[in-house]
């Protein structure tokens, strides 16, 4: 008998056109029953009759477990899969303590708004049926909060709902106001703590170092409860962010119903071809807005998942489009969410989709957390989401309640995804990914400092705690800092909060203003701004159609105007590398391996403009300033002899190395939990290292200091480079595309390009490595 979930991949494949086979597997996975356990013997009656009358009869196992540690006063994280209700294992000792404590405080953080609100909804209802809780008053306290709200969460809610970017600014900033709240903290949830990697992770790993040293001025130990997906070595990850040791819950004991899993990977089409010459396949969203159509004309509410803002509305667009050809009613029933949406757009949006009025939604990661929308049954995501722990995120969001559900992940032209959808075993049986912060790196380290610094003077052991002693002794020396009696005092007048962005160290967010009417579209991230909203770019927000007419980087505006040119615009960059330091290097025979400092000079040079069918009309040159990151890279080396002997003679060395590096940018994110968007590369036939001029190639971390994605890749190079080889080996195509080696962001409108190189080129490499090893 065929599951719920093999019946809708029936209706995703009824658009399949006649010779194109997409599926390149399929897997069942069985359900899960359910591990219950009582309450337990300290949770006061009143509390669990509230919990009760909300549905929830008995705790699973996993919240039984986690419960019983945070009531202890141990940290703990619960890593269980999406819709496991990881709410209730910090729910519950936190209504407990407000009960028993009129003066206990808690504070749950988020990394964004709308999961934050969906929680203050649920701690809303569950005080409202406790008449002790009366006073409670849980409270959102994030940048949509009005002024007169914000003072109310400081001076009178007992249970407060943020995220790191207001304890960031605000409550640490002023702690001298919110001593209160801070003395009486019992309990501080981190909630999706995966979220917390790269500069972010570090970042925000510093902000919570930052916000227990004050607590313990003002004499509180919160107890630190962390909500986490599935992922290696959660409780490792989690001590990473406090610093402090933390108990660990992973069994699951909530129950699932069975899943179908689809990898899919679009036809290559025969009407087009892409640059030179390399074939085109069907592009995942049009793929994913298709599939769409079909399931939710099959009666699915379907959520689907993207990879980018411009895609979400696109999806949304062609979805509609397809659904007034098969199921004309509903076609107004989809629609796209994002990030950079206004406040009231998003909230809109959430309750639509939670109500029913709404059967399909295309979206960012931006739903990809704990936000409660049941009722779903499948779930499309158009591209691998970077991370296997985003996958099975995105991929929880349906089937909820214990029902059937489907999963389809609709390849990109893109290695990583080649990879996956012909290495099934690689996603499904793979281990999670472990976070990856770097909460020393220096560049982070010296604003947090002096944050720090001036909340409180800092100790000599805390200094050194945080490996951060020759940051310090260099903002001693530039008198910011001023050291004495053993501690160091921020120097008179410093206001550091607002110039940290703790969300990225480039900071600040450009206003995307339309021309005539000075109406606020948007936002987008400075570092991003030249790529995404330079002079000549189409921007869509909600389904329209913009087109940038300036950019000001300094005022921090891009004014654009109403227009539907028939194209979408790609910049194009052009990237200079230099070696900075020495490093840490080994040789294996003719290869050298190593993890440098690096200075990478960035410039956008152009865009090309390419009809919404794929054909490129033109280049249009840009004069766009340049902007020099000093990072962290991992980098090889090939002798030009050893190359020889494989038969890459000197003409063919470019080629073959461009095309290993674009794929292997492409497949580092299955070692490092980073997005292709976090790394960069570059390879010379020539190399710039002084010590070295070999054959080069090298990946970075897009982030001031390195983010530790290129020191993964170093640790566990056999592993990613050989994956790469195994990516390109299996594309179809006979010269290259991007499946495999062609890279969209390609400065060098990716030539020259040697596929076949590059398989030699990682084949000599890892034998290397392995001959290396023994």
């Amino acid at each position: 008998m065929a599951s719920f979930g093999s019946e809708l991949l029936v209706a995703a494949l009824a658009g399949t056109q006649p010779g194109e086979h997409p599926l390149r597997h399929v897997a069942e996975l069985p359900a899960r029953p359910a591990r219950a356990r009582s309450w337990p013997a300290w949770a006061e009656p009143d509390v669990v009759r509230a919990l009760t009358e909300r549905g929830i009869a008995a705790p699973w196992s996993h919240q039984y477990d986690a419960a019983e540690l945070a009531y202890a006063g141990h940290h703990v994280v619960v890593s269980t899969g999406t819709a496991s209700g990881k709410s209730l294992a910090y729910q519950l000792p936190i209504l407990n303590v407000l009960a028993t404590d009129p003066r206990a405080r808690a504070l749950y953080l988020s990394p964004t708004k709308a999961l934050g609100r969906d929680q203050l909804r649920s701690a809303h209802a569950l005080t409202a049926a406790v008449p002790r809780l009366g006073d409670v008053a849980p409270t959102a306290y994030d940048g949509d909060s009005p002024a007169e709200v914000r003072r109310f969460a400081r001076e009178r809610s007992r249970w407060l709902f943020s995220n790191p970017d207001m304890v960031h600014l605000s409550m640490l900033r002023n702690h001298s106001r919110w001593a209160v709240f801070l003395r009486g903290l019992r309990f501080l949830v981190v909630d999706e703590c995966h979220y917390y990697r790269g500069v972010f992770g570090s970042n925000v790993a510093l902000v919570l170092r930052r916000l227990l040293r004050l607590c313990a001025r003002y004499s509180a130990a919160p107890t630190v409860i962390f909500a986490s997906a599935t992922t290696a070595s959660p409780a490792a990850a989690a001590a990473e962010l406090i610093g402090q040791p933390v108990e660990q819950i992973t069994e699951d004991g909530a129950p699932q119903g069975p899943r179908t899993v689809a990898l899919w990977e679009p036809a290559l089409r025969t009407d087009l071809t892409g640059e030179n010459g390399a074939p085109v396949r069907r592009s995942a969203g049009a793929e994913a807005a298709r599939v769409m159509a079909g399931l939710i004309a099959a009666g699915a509410r379907t959520l689907t998942f993207v990879r980018t803002r411009r895609g979400a509305e696109l999806t949304a667009l062609a979805a509609r489009s397809h659904l007034e050809n098969i199921a004309p009613e509903l076609a107004g029933k989809v629609a796209s969410y994002r990030a950079g949406y206004l406040a009231e757009e998003r909230s809109a949006l959430e309750h639509a989709l939670a109500d029913g009025l709404l059967c399909g939604l295309a979206t960012t990661s931006a739903l990809e957390l704990g936000v409660d929308i049941a009722g779903l049954d499948a779930v499309v995501l158009a591209g691998f989401p970077g991370t296997i722990t985003s996958f099975w995120q995105q991929a929880g969001r349906s089937g909820r309640d214990g029902r059937g559900a489907l999963i389809v992940l609709i390849a990109r032209d893109d290695p990583l995804d080649t990879y996956l959808v012909h290495h099934p075993a690689a996603l499904l049986d793979k281990p999670i990914e472990r976070a990856v912060i770097d909460p020393a790196n220096p560049y982070l380290l010296r604003p947090q400092l002096l944050c720090a610094a001036t909340e409180m003077p800092l100790t000599e052991t805390e200094v050194k705690a945080l490996g951060a002693q020759e940051v310090a002794a260099t903002l001693v020396d530039e008198g910011l800092l001023r050291r004495r009696s053993g501690k160091y005092f921020a120097a008179p007048g410093l206001e550091p909060h607002t110039a940290v962005d703790i969300r990225g160290p480039t900071g600040g967010q450009i206003a995307i203003v339309e021309t005539d009417t000075g109406r606020l579209l948007g936002h987008v991230g400075a570092a991003q701004a030249s790529a995404a909203v330079h002079p000549g770019a189409v921007y869509l927000h909600q389904g329209e159609s913009y087109v940038v007419d300036s950019l000001d980087a300094d005022a921090e505006i891009a004014f654009v105007r109403a227009e539907d040119p028939g194209y979408a615009t790609f910049a194009r960059e052009r990237t200079d590398i230099a070696i900075t330091g020495a490093g840490e290097r080994t040789q294996f025979g003719s290869v050298t391996l190593a993890l440098v400092p690096v200075s990478v000079t960035n410039q956008v040079i152009g865009y090309l403009r390419r009809r919404l069918s794929g054909e490129v009309i033109d280049f249009v040159e840009l004069d766009m300033p340049a902007h020099t990151l000093a990072t962290t890279a991992v980098m090889y080396t090939v002798t030009p002899e050893a190359l020889a002997r494989i038969g890459i003679d000197a003409p063919r060395i470019p080629g073959s190395l461009h095309a290993a590096e674009h794929a292997a940018i492409g497949l580092l994110p299955l070692v490092a939990s980073c997005d292709r968007g976090d790394i960069g590369g570059l390879s010379t036939a020539v190399g710039p290292d002084p010590l070295d001029p070999q054959p080069s190639v090298f990946v970075y971390d897009g982030y001031p200091g390195g983010a530790g994605f290129a020191e993964r890749g170093f640790r566990q190079a056999s592993t990613w480079l050989g994956a790469t080889a195994a990516a390109i080996a299996a594309c179809e195509c006979p010269r290259g595309c991007p499946s495999c080696v062609q890279s969209p962001k390609c400065g060098n409108a990716n030539d020259p390009l040697d596929k076949a190189g590059a398989v030699q080129v990682l084949r000599l490499v890892l034998a290397e490595l392995a001959r290396g090893s023994r």
